[in-house]
């Protein structure tokens, strides 16, 4: 069976410091007929179950803990028993979420997940929260990237937790250095690739200061 990515947009609220904001998220489903993990519970745990069909779900993936990407993990995780994976450096954000229930793994720079008999590598990319991740699938020609690189830019960085010029070293040393061929599959919104970022950085750079 060969592996395959789903896309399920799911609606919420995202809060942080004070404000809150409507928001749809990109949540994504990697596997094949039997099993997948879930990049990123936002909003919806029962349309997520919905949309894995049956499938074992292996692990709930968060690539960082803003309240729109984990506000459904604890409900998934009790319907389908997958244990929630988290970068340590994002607990504080996701108690602020969660105060009770804390996750279940812990998501290392270097770590694999293997799903559908396809490798995703955990790559470490502070800057848009402390924590944040992005997966790499090579097979799939795929990086999953949360929020720290979206078409057109760098996640956000003006809010607690956040930092531009680490956002921009994560992306030039960690995702720059992908084949420029790699699809960017992000938190919300459409995707673009590497190539097409790759030429934006000096741009980037210019507005951040």
């Amino acid at each position: 069976m060969t592996a395959r990515i789903d896309r399920l947009v799911t609606a919420g609220v995202f809060s942080l410091d004070g404000g809150s904001w409507d928001v749809e998220n990109n949540v994504w489903i990697v596997g094949d007929d039997t099993e997948a993990i879930v990049i990123d519970a936002a909003h919806d745990a029962s349309a997520i179950e919905t949309a894995l069909g049956g499938r074992t779900l292996r692990a709930i993936v968060c690539t960082h803990a803003h309240n729109d990407h984990i506000d459904a993990a604890p409900a998934l995780a009790d319907a389908t028993s997958a244990p929630i994976l988290l970068h340590p450096d994002d607990l504080p954000l996701w108690k602020q979420t969660h105060p009770d229930r804390a996750p279940d793994g812990e998501l290392s720079d270097g770590r694999t997940l293997t799903v559908g008999g396809v490798e995703l590598t955990v790559l470490h990319t502070p800057g848009h929260a402390p924590g944040a991740v992005c997966l790499y699938a090579p097979e799939l020609a795929t990086v999953f990237t949360g929020d720290t690189l979206f078409q057109g830019g760098p996640g956000a960085t003006g809010r607690s937790f956040s930092h531009f010029p680490t956002i921009i070293d994560s992306i030039r040393d960690r995702l720059l250095s992908l084949p420029p061929e790699t699809v960017v599959r992000t938190g919300h919104g459409d995707g673009t690739t590497i190539g097409e970022e790759a030429p934006r950085l000096a741009e980037w750079i210019q507005r951040g200061h």
